[in-house]
């Protein structure tokens, strides 16, 4: 856990509005978390609590230490509720477990080991949590306490996994101030205290972390060619050439993966960042704001700048351009510049890599007119780490805004992709290939269409339901008659709210009489769930198993070919050949012996197809497996741009494209997964649907458009000067030759043959002809995927 620091001294009765403001934004809570098969160390000063929340059928093990790292068990005093199971000692039996296994989770536990210097005898005295709920303790004393998440591998057959689990901290005395750990051993540590600003020497290859210690502050940030001032030439940061290079015509809130010099080389690189939102496109603050506001004399960034840049013969400016990070601004559709609390929290930070020696200078903002920096300026603190760490590219993201921030994942599969590619980007927490080097999305597409292709799904979530009341839940909770599929089957289904917009769509899978995996896009779905079973108190276990399953599509009318010769099924599976659509069989890679796997007929493709699910321990194997066997298939890898291609053609929907939370199931193209007649029970969003006249509902329609000029997702659609529809997704096909695009539609306007127009500039300056047509576009009676 992260340094906690400052706490918050004895307060004046008559607070000033500073104060005041000062007293809303203190930490009084942190809310973490300890990963699935890892372990985290947390510090507790002497009255802190820490909150545990356990899942069922999962025990974690404690190690407490007193601040000289000496075992002392009895500085933690659990909050005992009627009923609840206190700590006992244990041999750590699931950490031992894990390390047993020799695959890469018992590795990583091994250097986490190392790391907090635990050995054997510590082991020893391990105290085990074993009942399900939710865990108080309150620390006697100052101490540091060692949270092991562990236990064994889930293996693709089964479906009790271990789980993240949510740790609270509840501070004694608040703290004003949150400083995370080092993501390694710095090389320097600079305190920017707030209305400040301070210059650091970084040698190239060096990495740049700029944390925001109270949230809600803003960092301008400088960085100049050292060599070059050294020949007395100013060489430092450039908008124009950066967005020139990079392909953005006009500014916009974020950050660019890189950041140019005049010259139209590197300086730095952004490499991981927790926020989010950041300007970029205005200036440092600077003398004239604040007069023109009518704060004469009021300190400024560029004037702290200025001063500081002084002492390297860097020639004043009344303003200087720079990286604001944490500045939340952001522009209207008019032009105009507006400007709202910043998204970051205590701890969050950006981490950049130096690409040049670097004279850089960063800022704590002193803004307290406005929201800039949520009234109070407070302060900045930067680490510089060597060059030869290593720190993983990543863009953070939240399930919870409270929650520390998630890094991108890299699937099982990932280093077999980026020895293919270099056009990686991130989708839902996951780095994934747009496009394969050599190949390109149209040739992709081909593949797929023509031969075999094979695409990492990974980023897709996984689910396990289980309990006595599993089927019973899952009835309530997605829109198919879930009632009705027999062990082996699978179904395409909807979740909905109680409006009837949709959480998400997904597959759900019957393992068993009570055993379920419910696979679906958006990882806030489990939290859904969980939601829901608790609120109408299903006797249910929801584990989320993504991190223990990844997933590569095989694709394409080849794809049974080639997995014929590469799966082995027991005799009371079904095998390949004989699986039938919207089914799975448990197998094995090769032969009795091989690789465990689950093989699945699905897709999202329109094609014949099958899904290969395994460990991500064993994804390499099976990515080469199928990759040597796929050759005489002149088999291909398939990015998400050409995925989309394929999607689009076979009419299949998309999260906030073709559905949202404000769009039901009949309205976004699925309505055959709603269950209203055949299904008796009640389930989620039944009765806002029943209430719905069908004949009101927006119809998800085809469109074909006349030319080359593609639509966009969000275009209006028109007949005459009125809007009557939205495109959702658009794409050029290969196969009609043609640019197409889903689209939602009022009523009146669904009819085949249908004449509209799609506006673009202002929809009204530009249109596009089409004619509206039915989906899908390709293989109308999918024949094909059901071949």
């Amino acid at each position: 856990m992260g340094t906690l620091t400052l706490p918050l001294e004895n307060t004046h009765s008559e607070n000033t509005l500073e104060d005041y403001i000062h007293l809303q934004s203190l930490i009084h809570n942190l809310h973490l978390r300890c990963d699935a098969q890892n372990i985290q160390l947390f510090h507790l000063e002497i009255d802190d609590q820490i909150q545990l929340e356990l899942d069922e059928h999962q025990s974690i093990e404690l190690l407490i230490f007193n601040t000289e790292h000496k075992l002392q068990p009895e500085l933690l005093s659990q909050n005992l509720t009627s009923g609840q199971q206190g700590l006992f000692f244990n041999n750590a039996s699931n950490t031992r477990a894990q390390l047993a296994q020799q695959t890469s989770s018992s590795l990583q536990l091994k250097r986490q080991l190392a790391q907090y210097g635990i050995d054997e005898d510590d082991l020893r005295n391990t105290l085990t949590l074993a009942q399900y709920g939710t865990h108080l303790f309150r620390a006697t004393a100052t101490l540091n306490i060692l949270v092991m998440n562990t236990g064994v591998d889930m293996d693709i057959t089964q479906q009790h996994c271990i789980v993240e689990i949510p740790i609270t901290i509840l501070k004694a005395q608040p703290l004003k101030h949150y400083l995370p750990d080092p993501l390694a051993k710095p090389v320097q540590e600079i305190l920017i205290p707030r209305a400040s600003a301070r210059t650091y020497n970084v040698k190239a290859g060096q990495w740049i972390q700029i944390i925001d210690l109270s949230g809600k502050q803003c960092s301008d940030f400088l960085a100049f060619d050292e060599q070059a001032l050294n020949n007395g030439q100013e060489l430092g940061l450039d908008a124009a050439a950066t967005r020139t290079i990079l392909g953005h015509s006009m500014p916009s809130p974020g950050l660019h993966s890189k950041f140019y010099g005049a010259d139209s080389t590197v300086l730095a690189e952004i490499v991981q960042d927790t926020v989010g939102r950041h300007d970029m496109f205005l200036n440092a603050c600077s003398p004239k704001f604040y007069n023109d506001s009518g704060y004469f004399g009021h300190i400024s960034c560029s004037e702290n700048f200025n001063q500081v840049l002084k002492p390297y013969g860097i020639a004043s400016r009344s303003t200087w351009p720079a990286i604001n990070f944490f500045y939340n601004t952001f522009a209207e559709p008019c032009g105009e510049i507006r400007m709202a609390e910043p998204w970051s929290k205590p701890g969050d930070y950006v981490l950049l890599r130096a690409k040049r020696d670097l004279l850089c200078a960063s800022s704590a903002c002193p803004d307290d007119i406005d929201p800039s920096n949520g009234w109070v300026p407070t302060d900045i603190f930067v680490r510089i780490y060597d060059e030869f760490e290593n720190f993983p590219r990543s863009q953070h993201y939240r399930l919870d805004p409270e929650e520390q921030p998630r890094m991108t994942q890299s699937s099982g599969f990932f280093n077999r992709i980026k020895s293919l590619t270099s056009k990686i980007s991130e989708y839902h927490g996951y780095w994934i290939a747009n496009e394969y080097d050599g190949w390109g999305a149209k040739a992709e597409y081909l593949a797929c269409r023509e031969r075999v292709a094979m695409i990492d799904l990974s980023a897709l979530r996984k689910f396990e339901i289980t309990g006595p009341d599993a089927e019973a839940f899952m009835q309530y909770a997605l829109t198919r008659n879930i009632r009705k599929l027999a062990v082996g089957e699978i179904a395409y289904s909807a979740s909905c709210l109680d409006t009837g917009g949709m959480v998400d769509d997904g597959t759900i899978f019957r393992m068993g009489e009570n055993n379920f995996r419910w696979v679906c896009g958006d990882e806030y779905s489990g939290t859904w769930l969980k939601q829901l079973a608790h609120q109408f108190g299903y006797k249910v276990s929801i584990r989320n198993s993504s991190p223990h399953i990844d997933n590569v599509a095989i694709q394409g009318p080849n794809s049974r070919a080639l997995l014929q010769q590469l799966i082995w099924t027991p005799e009371h599976q079904p095998t390949i050949e004989k699986l039938a659509w919207f089914h799975f069989t448990l197998a094995k890679l090769g032969g009795p012996e091989g690789i465990p796997l689950m093989v699945s007929r699905t897709g999202y493709t329109g094609e014949l197809g099958y899904e290969v699910w395994c460990h991500p321990d064993h994804a390499q194997s099976v990515w080469d497996a199928i990759w040597q066997a796929g050759q005489q298939y002149e088999i291909a890898p398939l990015g998400f741009d050409a995925l989309d291609m394929l999607r689009i053609e076979a009419g299949l929907i998309f999260a906030q494209h073709e559905f949202s939370a404000e769009t039901n199931p009949y309205e976004a193209g699925i309505g055959f997964t709603v269950a209203m007649k055949t299904k008796e029970e009640n389930f989620m969003g039944k009765e806002a649907m029943q209430k719905q006249a069908p004949e009101s509902r927006q119809k998800l329609m085809g469109l074909i458009l006349e030319g080359n000029e593609t639509a966009q997702h969000g275009d209006p659609i028109y007949v005459g000067r009125f809007p009557v529809g939205v495109v959702t997704s658009a794409s050029n096909s290969p196969l009609l030759c043609k640019q197409i695009a889903l689209c939602r539609l009022s009523p009146p306007y669904t009819a085949i043959g249908t004449e509209i127009e799609v506006g673009q500039l202002d929809g009204l300056k530009k249109r596009l002809k089409a004619k509206v047509v039915s989906l899908p576009f390709y293989d109308p009676e999918r024949t094909r995927v059901r071949s």
